[in-house]
């Protein structure tokens, strides 16, 4: 059975899509495992927002509602406002963990409309510059390196929180570069640890 809802901590995730606009080589899902803190997230099918919004329960018994499975979850933007809007009427804060990409998916800028209904993003950066990026992410679409920046750059206008992230230990990232780059485009930084996920 599809794993649409699950809690770590405090905290629950949601699964809504098992497509990807890239395919990071670090990713336990390029090798092949589904699973994270003992949840498969194998996807029987892709939810609506009433399956995930079922799925969910009574939101105000976790402290934050996370999109987060192992695909993008900004792939199925609307499914993601709608589901968010729900929980944001409980007074749950949400948060996407995203890849950066959705404006270049969908060819126009999505990030008025998530920062209605989002109050934290956490955007995969994980390099300092293109090459490193392209070597561990493989992005599916031209350009995706720029287009994560432009899309950081642009968030904090749109949302409150806005975090980027890089992966201690995957040759040729330099954290400390990483950090640099983020607090430039106006926004944290949170160093992550290869093969440690939730």
């Amino acid at each position: 059975m599809s794993r649409l809802a699950y809690a770590i901590d405090r905290r629950l995730y949601l699964n809504i899509t098992d497509r990807c606009t890239l395919v990071c080589a670090f990713c336990p899902k390029t090798r092949g495992d589904l699973h994270v803190k003992g949840y498969d997230l194998t996807l029987e099918h892709r939810p609506e927002a009433d399956e995930v919004i079922a799925a969910i329960g009574d939101p105000r018994d976790h402290e934050q509602v996370v999109f987060c499975g192992y695909g993008e979850p900004t792939l199925r933007l609307k499914v993601l406002l709608e589901v968010a809007a729900w929980v944001r009427g409980f007074d749950v804060p949400v948060r996407v963990n995203t890849d950066g990409l959705a404006n270049l998916v969908h060819k126009r800028d999505v990030l008025p409309e998530l920062g209605a209904v989002v109050d934290s993003l956490s955007v995969s950066m994980n390099a300092q510059n293109a090459e490193v990026y392209a070597r561990h992410c493989q992005p599916q679409l031209p350009g995706s390196y720029t287009a994560m920046l432009d899309f950081l750059r642009a968030a904090p206008a749109h949302v409150k929180e806005v975090t980027a992230t890089a992966i201690d230990g995957l040759p040729g990232v330099d954290i400390i570069a990483c950090e640099r780059l983020a607090k430039s485009l106006g926004v944290g930084f949170r160093r992550r640890v290869l093969d440690r996920v939730g």
